[in-house]
This record gives C-alpha cells, sequence and structure tokens, in this order.
C-alpha cells in the first residue's frame, strides 16, 4: 500500500518528521549541562583573572608593620603599613628605614675604636628632598615582605617614636630624626702586639 503524498505547499506535520531529525530528552540535558559548564568556567576564570582567588596580597595583615625586602643591589628595606594599590604596585604608608652611619674617631684615639657604626630606624619624610610618608613599589621590585610581630624590636622603636617624636628629633638633631638610641658595633679587630 502507497502513503498519500502531501500536496505541495503543505508543511509536514511534526508526526511525521523523521526520528533522527528530532532531538531527543537526553540530547537536550546534555546540550544544556555543556552549556551551563561552560558558563561556570568563564565565570571561575573572570574571578582568578580579577583577583578574586585568595592570594598573596590577602596574607597582609592589616592591623600590623610590614618589612618590605627590596631587589635592589644595596638590599635596601623598608617598615611600614602594607597594602596592594593594584595589580602592579604596593602602597607602604608611616614608612621607617634602618640607617647605618659611620663614625670616625679623633686621631689621638686607638686604631682599634677608628671605625663605629651607629645603626637608627628613622621616619620617612624628613629627608632632603622632602617626600610624603607614602611609597609605591612595584610589586616586581619586591624580594619578599613580612608581617612583624608587635614584640619585635622594629615595632617597639616604633611605638617608642610615635609616643614621642620630638624625643627623637632631639637624638639627632643635624640628621634625620632617629627612632632608637644608637647602638655602636665595633667593626675592627683587636690584635695583640
Amino acid at each position: 500500500m502507497q502513503q498519500p503524498m502531501a500536496p505541495q505547499g503543505h508543511v509536514q506535520s511534526p508526526m511525521t518528521v523523521s526520528k533522527s531529525k528530532r532531538l531527543t530528552k537526553t540530547q537536550i540535558f546534555l546540550s544544556i549541562s555543556l552549556f551551563a559548564v561552560a558558563i561556570l568556567a568563564t565565570l571561575m576564570l573572570l574571578v582568578v583573572v580579577m583577583g578574586g582567588g585568595k592570594g598573596l596580597d590577602s596574607a597582609v595583615k592589616k592591623d600590623q608593620y610590614q618589612a618590605v625586602f627590596l631587589n635592589s643591589q644595596d638590599g635596601q628595606v623598608y617598615f611600614g603599613k602594607l597594602e596592594a594599590f593594584n595589580e602592579h604596585y604596593y602602597r607602604l604608608t608611616d614608612i621607617f628605614y634602618v640607617r647605618v652611619e659611620q663614625k670616625i674617631q679623633p686621631e689621638g684615639q686607638q686604631a682599634a675604636n677608628a671605625a663605629q657604626q651607629s645603626i637608627s630606624l628613622a621616619k620617612l619624610g624628613n629627608e632632603l628632598h622632602g617626600p610624603d610618608d607614602e611609597m609605591f613599589i612595584a610589586k616586581d621590585k619586591v624580594l619578599f615582605w613580612e608581617n612583624l610581630k608587635e614584640s619585635g624590636q622594629v615595632v617597639t622603636a616604633i611605638r617608642e617614636y610615635k609616643k614621642n617624636p620630638d624625643a627623637a628629633n632631639k637624638a639627632s638633631e643635624t640628621t634625620d630624626p632617629a627612632v632608637t638610641t644608637p647602638t655602636t658595633t665595633d667593626t675592627t679587630k683587636k690584635t695583640t702586639p
């Protein structure tokens, strides 16, 4: 028996469409699932790229001071309050740094006492060029940084400076204000005749 032909220009009903052209429920479910997974993967990538994940910057303890070690030739270290400014720079405020001064003794002193070092902590801002107490440091110039304990010598010296900055200024009238009393270290070797 022959099936009757549909007249020309007449659209076939969905019942007459072959099974190969229809999507099954399984295929529809898989298509929607793949689309959802693609969207989720894209969102996760955006979170990582935009810095939404826990990174090194989030390890900065905002209620503590940090020591920032630069990868410069002189190995400069700054102490202050560190924060991520943007993806390429840190911002450091309330800044202190170590100052080392060579003291030269008068000619009448023995050679053993000829060279002594005075090491002190200095507050940024009183230098000749008069910088603000704020520094922007390229992240690729930072060798490493550390959160500092409240009980450490550096933070103790900073707290003492903040209690009485005028005393620190008087301790070093001709140069930058020192935070701590200079510690003298004998750098020469003593020899016996």
